[in-house]
């Protein structure tokens, strides 16, 4: 049987990041990936903003289109148009990035097994064994350590004993025809009952529309389509609609013997937008450089890879909770107090003030909902429902 340092278990960006860094400081690593090829579509918008582009050191090759504008639409149809003059995000193809991250870990030593798919991992005293079926015959693949990137809805490691995520959403999505040239995101219990739904312009006379939803996100996202067929923003209604799941609140743990999880798996995705690739990335090179110096003491015991979750946890957490306690908060609101936000926000120039203030941020929405607490945006003006202060998480029901 073939030996390895490290099995990373998903071959997304978040475990090929994971996987490239710890080769290239000599680990011998193999990526398990379920897919026969990491290009195949995926349902993602692919909006990243221009920190995690210069983080990722991306080309142009991957980026479709840059945004600097969006306009946010409330349930009575007022609008709040940001802008600034610099990129703040751009939009990439996913398939494309996909291969890009894969190549890289690639080309510094990682070995990539397609068409794997992993049923279970055993963890022993001096080891981990990873059991997948490939090409229709069962494979044992051997190594130190386990790194599960899964992305969302694998089973894996709440069978290992480190919990399920603590709370998740349903995304559906789809390429359009469209005559748009920014951003716009949908705010209402018709487009998104307790989320948001956007149209997001790509390529010329292309867009993604799409939407998170608690239940049925295809039937909302058929209805998004016919309205913005309607108002002839969107041409044709689309041919195909992608679900995928949204992690929204860690599970209890991330590590244990032998064992860590990166990425949605780990529930590291922004709560107020559902998206996961910078954090995911940023939690991957923590994970690498824990696992480095595991590997390099020989210490691979839970104590010992504690350090990763006390880690991503001070980089994210507080970032984690407060976009949690809004999401769980704007979810109670009904669309009348969703209105009234929208003219407190217009009427006192907050968005205004939000667009000259330097922690307005793509990934980092913290400080401004501490803003808007500060400034009782979210109880002035408005009945007040109750904060939550317990949460539980809810049950989905199936994504049709």
């Amino acid at each position: 049987m073939k030996r390895y340092d490290v099995i990373v278990v998903g071959g997304g960006p978040v475990g090929s990041h994971v996987a490239g860094k710890l080769a290239a400081w000599g680990h011998k690593v193999v990526v398990l990936e379920q897919k026969a090829d990491i290009g195949e579509p995926v349902c993602c918008t692919g909006i990243i903003s221009r920190e995690c582009v210069n983080y990722l050191t991306l080309d142009e090759s991957v980026i479709l289109r840059c945004l600097n504008s969006g306009r946010l639409i409330s349930p009575a149809g007022k609008e709040i148009r940001l802008w600034r003059p610099e990129t703040q995000a751009c939009v990439i193809d996913r398939p494309a990035f996909n291969l890009l991250m894969a190549k890289r870990a690639q080309d510094r030593g990682a070995e990539y097994l397609m068409g794997s798919r992993v049923t279970d991992v055993q963890v022993m005293a001096d080891r981990v064994i990873a059991a997948a079926g490939r090409q229709g015959k069962s494979l044992d693949i051997e190594a130190r350590v386990a790194v599960v990137a899964t992305g969302f809805g694998s089973s894996l490691a709440g069978r290992l004993g480190l919990g399920k995520v603590g709370d998740f959403a349903a995304g559906a999505q789809a390429e359009v025809d469209a005559n748009v040239d920014e951003v716009e995101v949908y705010f209402g219990r018709e487009a998104a009952p307790g989320f948001f739904a956007w149209l997001v312009p790509t390529r010329p006379g292309k867009a993604l529309v799409g939407l998170l939803s608690r239940h049925s996100p295809g039937l909302y996202l058929r209805r998004l389509v016919a309205l913005l067929v309607a108002q002839g923003k969107v041409v044709s209604t689309p041919s195909e609609i992608k679900y995928r799941g949204v992690s929204l609140k860690p599970p209890p743990r991330t590590y244990g013997d032998r064992l860590v999880v990166v990425g949605d798996a780990a529930g590291q995705v922004k709560p107020t937008t559902g998206g996961g690739i910078y954090y995911g990335v940023l939690c991957a090179d923590i994970a690498a450089d824990s696992l480095h110096r595991a590997l390099e003491n020989d210490d691979l015991s839970a104590r010992s890879l504690a350090s990763y979750e006390r880690a991503w946890q001070k980089r994210l957490g507080w970032e984690l909770k407060m976009g949690y306690w809004a999401r769980r908060f704007y979810e109670r609101l009904s669309d009348a107090q969703v209105n009234r936000l929208f003219d407190i926000i217009m009427r006192q120039g907050i968005d205004v003030a939000l667009l000259k203030a330097e922690e307005l941020s793509f990934d980092w929405h913290g400080r401004v909902i501490l803003r808007l607490i500060r400034r009782r945006v979210l109880s002035a003006g408005m009945e007040m429902v109750t904060a939550p202060l317990r949460l539980g998480r809810r049950n989905l029901t199936k994504v049709e």
